[in-house]
C-alpha cells in the first residue's frame, strides 16, 4: 500500500469537491493534513471557516490528523501562512497539492483588467505564494513533493475562459522549474489536468437536464481522479517534470514536444516566403522529443547545425540532454 506515514501534506482549495477528496485520501493512508480553504465562493466571494472544519471534523472521526487552514493562497502572506501552519503543528512538510482556485465564465472581449488579474492572483500567484515557502522547508529536508492542479482549459483550450486558462497552465511553467532546480534536493513535481464532476461542472455545462442524464457526466466521478494525485504526492514516485490527465478512469500523459521542424541552409537568410514554402516541414510533428528543458531545444538544434552549444574555451557547457521520451 502506497502510504504517507509520518508525512505531512498541505492541500489547498481542500474543503470541497476533489481538493476534498485529495485530503481524505492521503490522510486515510497516514498523512497529517493541512486542510486549507478560505470557504468563499465558486467565484472567489466571501468565507465561511465551516467548510474547512467540516472536513478536518470527518478526517478526524475516521481517525486521521487535520488541522484547518482559513489563509488564501493569494498573498505571499498566505501562503507563507499555509506553509508554517505545518511546521508548527507537526514539524515537517512533505508533500503540497495545489488545488485552490476560483472559476467563471466570461467572454475573451468582455474580460476586464480586474477579471484577468484576480484569476492570475488566486491560481498561478498562490501557486507560487505557496510553493516557495514549502520548497525551502523541502530543501531543509531533501524531500518533498509538489502536485499543481492544471488543466485542460489550458493545454488545449475552453471557450470563455481566456483568463482562466492561462492562470492554468502558467502552474504547469512554474512546476517544470521546480522539478529542474528540485531534482538535486530530492524534490519532485508534476501537474494533473483533472476532469470530474464539480461545482466548476456544474457551472460550465448549466443545464441541468443534462448533468443529471449524461453519460459522461455520470462518468466523470470525482473520485477518479484521486488516485493519480496521491500517487504523485507519494514516496512511491520517483518521477518528475510531468503533465497527467484524469479523465472518467483514464489516466495519460499530456505532453509539449518539440517536432525536427525545417532546417534553413547555414548560410541563408530565410524570409516569410520561404516559412510559407515549407510550411509542411514547419508544421509536421512526425519526428520529435519531448524536451526536459530549454538546453535539450538549444543541443538539438546545435546537433543538426553541427555547431558546439559552446565556445570551446569556455568554462561551463550545457549538461548532456536526458531525452525523456526520445524520438518517435
Amino acid at each position: 500500500m502506497i502510504d504517507f506515514a509520518g508525512q505531512v501534506a498541505v492541500v489547498t482549495g481542500a474543503g470541497r469537491g476533489l481538493g476534498r477528496l485529495y485530503a481524505l485520501d492521503l490522510a486515510r493512508r497516514g498523512a497529517s493534513v493541512i486542510v486549507n480553504d478560505r470557504g468563499g465562493t465558486m467565484h472567489g466571494d466571501g468565507s465561511d471557516a465551516a467548510v474547512a472544519d467540516q472536513v478536518v471534523e470527518e478526517i478526524a472521526k475516521a481517525g486521521g490528523q487535520a488541522v484547518a487552514s482559513y489563509d488564501s493562497v493569494d498573498s505571499p502572506e498566505g501562503g507563507q501562512a499555509i506553509a508554517d501552519s505545518a511546521l508548527e503543528r507537526f514539524g515537517r512538510l512533505d508533500a503540497v497539492v495545489s488545488n485552490a482556485g476560483i472559476f467563471n465564465n466570461i467572454a475573451f472581449e468582455q474580460l476586464s483588467a480586474d477579471d484577468w488579474r484576480r484569476m492570475l492572483r488566486v491560481h498561478l500567484d498562490g501557486g507560487f505564494y505557496l510553493s516557495q515557502p514549502a520548497y525551502k522547508v523541502m530543501m531543509e529536508q531533501k524531500y518533498g513533493r509538489f502536485v499543481f492542479i492544471s488543466s485542460s482549459a489550458g493545454n488545449f483550450g475552453q471557450p470563455m475562459e481566456a483568463h482562466y486558462a492561462a492562470a492554468k497552465t502558467g502552474l504547469v511553467g512554474l512546476s517544470n522549474v521546480i522539478a529542474i532546480e528540485g531534482a538535486a534536493h530530492g524534490i519532485s513535481s508534476n501537474t494533473v489536468l483533472p476532469t470530474g464532476f464539480s461545482r466548476m461542472v456544474t457551472e460550465t455545462v448549466g443545464d441541468e437536464k443534462f448533468l443529471a442524464e449524461s453519460g459522461f457526466m455520470q462518468a466523470i466521478r470525482p473520485e477518479l481522479v484521486v488516485p493519480l494525485v496521491s500517487f504523485l504526492a507519494s514516496r512511491s514516485c520517483t518521477i518528475t517534470h510531468r503533465n497527467y490527465s484524469a479523465c472518467a478512469g483514464r489516466y495519460a500523459r499530456v505532453f509539449v514536444g518539440l517536432a525536427d521542424g525545417w532546417l534553413a541552409d547555414a548560410d541563408s537568410d530565410p524570409t516569410a516566403e520561404d516559412i510559407e514554402a515549407h510550411l509542411e516541414e514547419v508544421s509536421s510533428t512526425a519526428e520529435f522529443i519531448v524536451p526536459d528543458s530549454i538546453v535539450d531545444e538549444v543541443l538539438q538544434v546545435c546537433d543538426r547545425r553541427g555547431i558546439s552549444a559552446m565556445p570551446d574555451n569556455a568554462d561551463v557547457a550545457f549538461p548532456e540532454p536526458r531525452g525523456d521520451d526520445g524520438r518517435r
